[in-house]
């Protein structure tokens, strides 16, 4: 996750997931996330639930403004609290809440520079925040909300040995929660002490104030999730409004758009795009043909293959193999150049060729870095090879420490999560004897031992 402060407009990576009682996860654990994040694991082991709970903390904490999280957003839909709290069969029963927080980390710096948690209880059906705390990294400055028996809330404190209440409740208002207490930023008297600490300072609440508004006040629009199959292809597009959705159906649009409005940013894209396809082996060319001479008129998407010698016909997106539009939605958001400082991707290799897959793998690793963080769910060795090859042979800026490779393994009735590493021959650290397991049984099946 990328935090970014109002005030000094610095960059901050969220580089540790903590969750407890949440889907399958039931014992309290956490995660290290990195620049680039590859989710590894067999099916139906939660990798989607995780990103989809990443997202829902991004939402949370993107503004001074709490509403309640939405955790059916396309391209995540986890169901109501019943199906989102842990479950221990009939004997175990479910879980009355569950636990999620993540650490941020401030770019050029060692260390957590907060910790941000929230606790999820049933209301109605739905999952709602319960409780949320923000600390800082030493947690000897901490603040606190807290819902009460009648659904109101209350703000706490912490800070120099001593616990303050704000003694007016908060509730719910337009649906949602203002998380900037009313003691900000220099009236003590609004305070309740419920532990002694001494006096409560101006430089106190200071330092609070300042822990909320750093990582609490964010831009807009600065996720992006892909679902797992994409759009299909069409031979003729009506343009349209491009506006970001799971699936891609915007992507066509948006080439378009660039294409007819702006020449210097759609020559580079396209020769990002290009650079891709190339290397790839998808295509060697892109382009956008109107079929009229107004920007109302249908268009279609082409692209070419060259020979040894020969540059093959413009052919159209409908007409070239399903890896094509696949992967196109992936890699436009990639290389636009406004694109989104986070993002959350699903298997983003469904339909290419191995040989492809480890393309992409080397664009994630160009794409990623301190104010870009990929979280990526895959099932590819081949983009995951390539991910430790480059970074072994320093093709980009990535370190083995920018890399993160979360192993989810399934243990009975719950899944555990395992943090691997890379180290500078671009092998994998701390690996579980499951990891790998399956491939080492089937090659030394293959070679009859």
């Amino acid at each position: 996750m990328i935090l970014g402060s109002a005030k000094t407009g610095e960059v901050d990576l969220m580089n540790r997931i903590r969750l407890e009682n949440f889907r399958c996860f039931h014992e309290e654990q956490s995660a290290r996330l990195a620049p680039l994040t590859l989710l590894v694991g067999e099916n139906s082991t939660g990798k989607t639930s995780f990103l989809a709970l990443i997202r829902v903390l991004r939402r949370i904490t993107s503004t001074i403004f709490v509403s309640v999280p939405d955790f059916k957003e396309e391209p995540y839909d986890l169901g109501s609290f019943d199906e989102i709290a842990h479950h221990r069969g009939r004997k175990g029963g479910r879980a009355d809440s569950f636990e999620a927080g993540f650490d941020i980390v401030r770019e050029n710096e060692e260390g957590a520079a907060a910790c941000f948690d929230v606790t999820f209880e049933k209301q109605g059906t739905a999952p709602v925040p319960a409780r949320l705390r923000l600390s800082d990294r030493e947690n000897d400055v901490w603040i606190e909300w807290r819902v009460q028996e009648d659904q109101s809330w209350k703000v706490r404190l912490g800070i120099s040995g001593g616990i303050w209440e704000e003694k007016r409740n908060r509730r719910w208002s337009g649906g949602g929660l203002v998380l900037l207490p009313l003691f900000f930023p220099r009236n003590p008297s609004n305070l309740t002490e419920l532990e002694a600490g001494g006096r409560l300072h101006t430089n106190d609440l200071k330092r609070a104030r300042n822990l909320l508004l750093s990582h609490l006040e964010l831009p807009s629009g600065d996720l992006y999730a892909s679902a797992p199959v994409r759009s299909k292809p069409h031979r003729t597009y009506d343009p349209s409004r491009p506006a970001r959705d799971p699936e891609g159906d915007y992507v066509p649009m948006y080439l378009a758009s660039v294409h007819s409005d702006n020449e210097k940013k759609w020559n580079a894209l396209k020769g990002a795009l290009e650079k891709f396809g190339k290397a790839a082996g998808l295509f060697d060319e892109i382009s956008v043909r109107p079929l009229g001479k107004k920007g109302s008129d249908p268009f279609q998407v082409q692209v070419k293959k060259y020979g040894n010698r020969l540059k093959g016909p413009p052919q159209n997106l409908i007409d070239v193999g399903y890896g094509v539009s696949q992967v196109l939605p992936v890699i436009t958001e990639l290389l636009r150049d406004d694109a989104p400082p986070m993002f959350l991707l699903q298997q983003p290799e469904v339909h290419l060729h191995p040989s492809a897959q480890a393309a992409l793998g080397s664009l994630l690793c160009q794409a990623a870095g301190p104010r870009r963080q990929l979280i990526v769910e895959t099932h590819s060795d081949h983009l995951l090879d390539r991910v430790r090859m480059d970074v072994r042979d320093g093709v980009g800026d990535l370190k083995p420490g920018d890399v993160s490779v979360l192993f989810f393994e399934r243990d009975e009735l719950d899944v555990r999560i395992h943090s691997l590493r890379l180290d500078r021959q671009g092998n994998v650290l701390d690996a579980p004897p499951g990891y790998r397991g399956f491939f080492m049984a089937e090659q030394r099946r293959s070679l009859g031992l």
